[in-house]
């Protein structure tokens, strides 16, 4: 990924994609094309990005496989195949995690691990322990990317804290390493805009899924190893791509006062994201 030393682990090809080819044969170079793109509305690709969309290393966004689909007036099925194939044919098995205690754990381990890339999804977490967890990691390592997307305002107050926490370990504007360090972004409700939720590194990945023991529960996930768990980083960068930043502190009091839960009551299952 960009700015990182850091090896992918999906299998490589000698194969040219389809999508490099359809390049080649205008011919162009990666330069041009990103040049064509901005001129005609869609600026913002670079030619490392093209790059790694054409051997596979990143997934296109359903944006811009629409923006490539009408630049070179081919299918997506055509142009996109070797990367839905590299998804589809990754060698690992996911895992799936049955009980509130192994879920939290499972969390709280892929931040422990994350050395490169942290990334949570959410507006609902309130485990105390597995917020903290993130700061102390944060705090230890200076140069670990981390990306906090919300979806709506925090829904409780413990969310909040931990944001304005965030802010005063690390200052999103920074660059003493060279790139952003962190970045805190909310996609606005929106119906049409889902909520989404998890937690991953480069390494691992959760993602919790509908409660396999109860309706009344949110306690079941699924993990997944490094493959799948760095396609998981790039959704969460293209998610914050599209969000409105929230890197100030002066931004994130300006929420409402969100409810707390009582300190009686153990936080449910499924706030622990």
């Amino acid at each position: 990924m960009a700015g990182r030393k850091h090896r992918t682990t999906w299998p490589t090809t000698d194969a040219v994609s389809p999508l490099r080819l359809v390049r080649q044969g205008i011919p162009a170079t990666l330069e041009q094309v990103c040049h064509a793109l901005e001129r005609r509305g869609h600026p913002g690709v670079s030619a490392s990005m093209l790059s790694a969309w054409e051997t596979g290393r990143h997934v296109t966004s359903l944006r811009y496989r629409k923006v490539l689909c009408e630049f070179y007036g081919r299918p997506a099925k055509d142009l996109f195949a070797h990367q839905d194939q590299r998804l589809t044919g990754a060698a690992e098995t996911p895992r799936l995690l049955v009980g509130h205690h192994d879920l939290s754990d499972a969390m709280i381990d892929v931040v422990q691990r994350a050395q490169h890339y942290l990334v949570v999804l959410g507006s609902r977490s309130r485990d105390e322990a597995y917020l903290r967890t993130i700061e102390t990691v944060l705090a230890a390592r200076d140069e670990l990317v981390h990306y906090r997307v919300l979806f709506g305002p925090p829904r409780h107050q413990v969310l909040a804290d931990h944001l304005l926490r965030l802010l005063e370990i690390r200052d999103p504007h920074d660059r003493s390493h060279g790139l952003k360090t962190l970045h805190i972004g909310i996609i606005e409700d929106d119906p049409g805009t889902p909520e989404r939720f998890f937690c991953a590194s480069e390494s691992a990945a959760i993602v919790p899924v509908p409660s396999v023991t109860s309706a009344e529960a949110f306690d079941s996930g699924v993990a997944f190893a490094a493959g799948v768990a760095e396609r998981y980083v790039d959704h969460a960068r293209q998610c914050y791509a599209a969000a409105r930043k929230l890197e100030t502190a002066r931004a994130v009091r300006a929420f409402p006062a969100v409810r707390g839960w009582p300190e009686d009551t153990e936080p449910a299952p499924a706030d622990r994201r």
